[in-house]
């Protein structure tokens, strides 16, 4: 009996470690406009956002040399269907462009950024937002 229970748990735990390892985000994009996201702007150009190892919770956006490297907080989200591609969602207000979420192809869930404080004045002032997508490729 207890050899099963050792053997149930540890095939728990690998199944589970699986899981958390293939919602890694590790993306590249060619993004063609400036862009927003928390309360930093970037200049348009090359850029990878990738997870950090054992929290997902933590995105990595690295860009040009001149870009320096941040760690932004998102949030998981979820879809009723799987992602057809892996891409990049910004939600567009006038000429603002603010990063809004990361979807991976074959996926229901995603990471979703918190909105800047530019983009809630945007808001207020009845700006309705776009919806902008940015086709990105998986890094392995």
């Amino acid at each position: 009996m207890k050899n099963l229970r050792y053997a149930l748990l540890t095939l728990g735990v690998l199944l589970a470690a699986t899981a958390v390892r293939a919602q890694e985000t590790k993306v590249r994009a060619n993004i063609p406009f400036d862009f927003i996201v928390g309360d930093r702007a970037y200049p348009a150009g090359q850029y990878a956002l990738n997870s950090l190892p054992g929290d997902d919770a933590v995105i990595r956006i690295d860009g040009d040399p001149e870009v320096k490297t941040v760690h932004l907080l998102s949030n998981s989200c979820q879809s009723a269907s799987p992602s057809k591609e892996t891409k990049l969602v910004f939600r567009r207000m006038g000429e603002n462009y603010f990063l809004h979420q990361v979807w991976l192809a074959g996926n229901t869930g995603g990471r979703e950024f918190q909105k800047s404080r530019t983009e809630v004045l945007l808001a207020k002032n009845h700006e309705k937002p776009e919806t902008v997508i940015v086709a990105a490729n998986i890094t392995r």
